[in-house]
C-alpha cells in the first residue's frame, strides 16, 4: 500500500456554496490511546440438561406394570417416590428362595445360603426395605417397586398401566433440573481469548435476571462444515427456570487490562493484513501503517504493535481506500 495525499487546500470557487476539497473529503481523524478496558464478547448458544444429571430407569428383570404413578410425561418426582408396581415372576421366586433360607438357617445354621439368596435380590435391583420386609415378616410380596433414583422431572415414559416389559427395557428417564449446561458457538480466532476469560454470565429471554456460569469447557473439536467450536458450561438452576431447548446469550469477559486501543472503523483489512491510516508529515498526508490487533468489542481494537500511544490516525480507514480508488481512477 501507497501514501495517499490528500491536498486540503482552499479553491477557487464561482459561486460561494460551492464545497471546498475538505468538505468533500471530510477526512476525520482519531488518535490511539491507552484504556483500562476488559475484553468482552456476547456468543448465542442453546440451553442443554446436564448429562450428568440425567437417569435412566432400567429394571434388570422382566414384569408387568400392575399400577402406574408415574402416569405422565414432565410429572416432578422426587428420589425414592415410587414410578410403579409391578409384578415379576423373577423377582417373585428370587423372594420365595431368600425367605426360605431365613427358614432353613434357622433350622440348620447355615448363613451363607442366606446370604447368597439376599445378594441375588439386590443384583437383581429390589430395595433394601422389600428384602427387609420378606425377613421381618418372613413373606414374600408378589409385587415390587420401581423408585426413582434421583429428584427431576420424568421426560420420557416408554409404558401404560398393564404393559409388559422385559429385562434391560428402558421404562423411564428422568432430569434433574438442577444444573443445566449451555452450549455456545465460537469462531476460531476467538478461542485464544476464552482461555484468558474470567467471568461468564448469561441471559434468556424468556427468564429475568442474570445466570453465572461456571466451568467452561472448550470441546476439543472443530465443525468442519461452520468452522466453529462449542464452548459449554454449568450453570446452576435450583428453581428451574431455565429450561432445555432455551436460546440464551452468554457473555465471557477477562481481567481488565492496559491496552492501545481505536474504534474498529480506524481498522481495515487488506491481503491477510491489517492496516491503518497514520497522519503523516505534511498536512492532508497519511500513510498505510501495518497493525497487529485483537477485538475487544464491536467497537474497538486494541493495537499490540505498529503504533504508538498518541498516534493520528484516519478514523475511517475504508474511506481511505475509496479515495485511494477515485484518485486513481480504479472507477
Amino acid at each position: 500500500m501507497k501514501k495517499i495525499v490528500l491536498i486540503l487546500l482552499p479553491l477557487l470557487v464561482i459561486a460561494s456554496e460551492r464545497p471546498s476539497v475538505e468538505q468533500l473529503f471530510n477526512v476525520q481523524t482519531v488518535k490511539a490511546k491507552k484504556v483500562t478496558t476488559t475484553y468482552k464478547r456476547r456468543f448465542y448458544g442453546l440451553l442443554r440438561a446436564d448429562e450428568r444429571l440425567v437417569a435412566d430407569v432400567v429394571p434388570r428383570f422382566g414384569g408387568y406394570i400392575v399400577k402406574l404413578y408415574a402416569d405422565t410425561t414432565y410429572k416432578r418426582v422426587n428420589k425414592g417416590q415410587i414410578l410403579a408396581k409391578v409384578y415379576s415372576p423373577e423377582v417373585y421366586k428370587a423372594k420365595e428362595e431368600y425367605r426360605n433360607s431365613l427358614d432353613y438357617a434357622k433350622k440348620r445354621g447355615n448363613s451363607k445360603m442366606v446370604e447368597s439368596a439376599k445378594r441375588k435380590l439386590q443384583l437383581l435391583g429390589v430395595g433394601n426395605d422389600e428384602i427387609a420386609a420378606v425377613k421381618a415378616e418372613r413373606r414374600s410380596d408378589p409385587y415390587t417397586l420401581l423408585r426413582s433414583p434421583v429428584n427431576g422431572y420424568l421426560f420420557a415414559k416408554h409404558v401404560n398401566e398393564g404393559s409388559a416389559f422385559k429385562a434391560k427395557s428402558p421404562l423411564f428417564r428422568i432430569v434433574d433440573l438442577a444444573n443445566v449446561w449451555i452450549e455456545a458457538k465460537v469462531s476460531e480466532p476467538e478461542i485464544p481469548a476464552l482461555y484468558r476469560a474470567v467471568s461468564f454470565s448469561v441471559t434468556a429471554r424468556a427468564v429475568p435476571g442474570r445466570f453465572e456460569a461456571h466451568n467452561p469447557l472448550l470441546y476439543p473439536e472443530i465443525d468442519p462444515k461452520s468452522a466453529l467450536a462449542t464452548l459449554r458450561l454449568d450453570i446452576r438452576n435450583k428453581d428451574a427456570r431455565l429450561l432445555p431447548g432455551m436460546f440464551a446469550t452468554l457473555v465471557v469477559a477477562s481481567e481488565k487490562e492496559r491496552l492501545l486501543v481505536l474504534p474498529r472503523t480506524a481498522v481495515i483489512r487488506k491481503m491477510g493484513s491489517w492496516y491503518v491510516f497514520k497522519a503523516g508529515e505534511f498536512e492532508g498526508e497519511y500513510e498505510p501503517v501495518e497493525v497487529r490487533v485483537k477485538p475487544i468489542d464491536n467497537e474497538r481494537y486494541a493495537i499490540l504493535s505498529g503504533l504508538e500511544e498518541g498516534d493520528e490516525v484516519v478514523n475511517n480507514a475504508l474511506f481511505m481506500i475509496d479515495s485511494d480508488a477515485q484518485i486513481n481512477g480504479l472507477f
